[in-house]
């Protein structure tokens, strides 16, 4: 009985990834346009596009091309997403498919183009800041073309074209020839027309890049077979440039918003600290979220983090076990917040330290960052006028106060949060710290008396 029980819920736990996708009864395809200069920005449409394309069950997914080129790292980031979906992938090249723009087309298996397009001239070129072409040394020339030499190797192959082909579309100084006739000299990039592109070659006679010329993209689909197929065309949002914004910006997001939580624990009731905290962690996660890195599981690790922290702070004060861990599961929901993965899933592309290098490298400089505001706050914060006013330390003087208190030891009755009692030549008075925390039992001075504000601070 426990066996089929066993094998029964094994079956579902199997079965359950498959019946989350739909399934359609309409051939379903979806069109991500690639259309002028290639930024990362367009990363993040691509991968949301390839994502929704594997949650949706889409039979093909259709790059529609017109781009002079663009950022090349933004292109490998956009290859490696066309290389982990299993679904077919396809560029229809508009009218233009430069540089960047020729790399992501041959990373896609299946290539068409329009009646007078072109694709090709790979080679890198360093733009200046006022927008022209900006010369580079002998060395560094090379040395970037070298790179993107290889990189263009590896996309060809692949889409399963000829490497020495696209190689010749970085380095003029290749000769390359189709069927015994040169068709980029030595001295020329090599870019090829829709009619070039298409040329068999080979004793299979397979096209050597462009399986064909279509008039658009509903010709492209009779020519695979998905005729009717239902089309979703992506776009870039206003939600995807802000999440490029705050991509850039993400260890800085992780430091203010940390250090704003801390602030919030060390001076509870202000609220400014709290509110400019999870503002910025909100806005880390949407920025994430948007730009399909984050999922709502890291949102849960952090707020079970802040929980455990939270615990740790006002429950059972001291900084153990429930701290820890609070503090491990806030860096892991921060890491795979930043972290590649597999289009349509919650795991990283990989487990090898490339896919979490970069995610690790932002988090500790995020985290060294908090450590440093909590000990300048710690240090200098008290003493600041806004400070003192929005925590009333700065108070008209009571002409009744009683100053015989000032500089008297004794021991904390209650936890002091900053506020609660304290134990004071064997009287029970109501006190209240600067923002620090201290523990019930511990010894405590009178450092400040306003009126009945009695101020506390820890006997070191």
């Amino acid at each position: 009985m426990l066996r089929t029980f066993l094998f029964t819920l094994a079956a579902l736990l199997l079965s359950f990834p498959a019946k989350a996708r739909e399934t359609n009864s309409t051939p379903l395809v979806y069109i991500v346009p690639i259309k002028n200069m290639i930024e990362p920005a367009l990363v993040y449409v691509v991968r949301r596009g390839v994502d929704e394309a594997v949650r949706k069950n889409a039979d093909a997914i259709i790059f529609e091309m017109n781009t002079p080129g663009g950022a090349v790292n933004a292109a490998k980031e956009i290859i490696d997403i066309i290389g982990n979906t299993e679904i077919p992938t396809y560029t229809f090249i508009e009218q233009d498919a430069y540089s960047a723009g020729a790399i992501i087309a041959m990373a896609t298996p299946n290539i068409y183009m329009a009646p007078g397009s072109v694709i090709g001239a790979a080679t890198p070129m360093m733009m200046s800041p006022m927008g022209g072409v900006q010369d580079m040394p002998d060395e560094v020339q090379e040395k970037m073309t070298s790179a993107v030499a290889a990189m263009v190797r590896a996309a060809a192959e692949q889409g399963g074209y000829d490497p020495e082909m696209a190689e010749a579309m970085v380095r003029a100084d290749m000769e390359y020839s189709v069927n015994g006739t040169v068709i980029s000299k030595e001295g020329r990039l090599l870019t090829l027309t829709n009619k070039e592109a298409e040329q068999r070659v080979g004793e299979d006679n397979t096209p050597l890049l462009s399986k064909g010329t279509v008039k658009n993209i509903d010709d492209l689909l009779k020519n695979i077979e998905l005729t009717g197929a239902e089309k979703r065309v992506l776009q870039v949002t206003a939600a995807e440039k802000l999440a490029r914004l705050i991509a850039s910006i993400a260890p800085i997001l992780m430091m203010i918003g940390l250090g704003g939580l801390w602030l919030e624990f060390k001076t509870p009731g202000i609220g400014i600290f709290g509110i400019a905290g999870v503002t910025c962690l909100l806005l880390f996660f949407f920025g994430h979220h948007i730009a399909g890195l984050s999922g709502y599981e890291d949102l849960i690790l952090f707020a079970l983090g802040i929980g455990l922290l939270g615990l740790e702070i006002f429950v059972t004060p001291g900084f153990g076990v429930m701290g820890l861990s609070g503090l491990l599961l806030i860096f892991i929901s921060f890491v795979s917040a930043m972290s590649e993965r597999m289009p349509g899933s919650w795991r990283p592309i990989d487990f090898s330290p490339e896919t979490f290098s970069v995610p690790l490298l932002k988090v500790m400089i995020a985290f060294i960052g908090t450590f440093i505001i909590a000990i300048l706050a710690g240090k200098f914060l008290p003493e600041t006028k806004a400070l003192k006013s929005l925590t009333l330390q700065d108070v008209v003087p009571d002409p009744t106060e009683d100053n015989s208190l000032l500089d008297r030891k004794g021991t904390a009755h209650s936890d002091l949060r900053p506020g609660g009692t304290a134990l004071i030549d064997g009287r029970k008075i109501d006190v209240v710290t600067r923002g620090d925390f201290i523990a019930h039992q511990t010894g405590i001075r009178v450092v400040e008396v306003h009126g009945n504000r009695i101020v506390v601070e820890k006997i070191s």
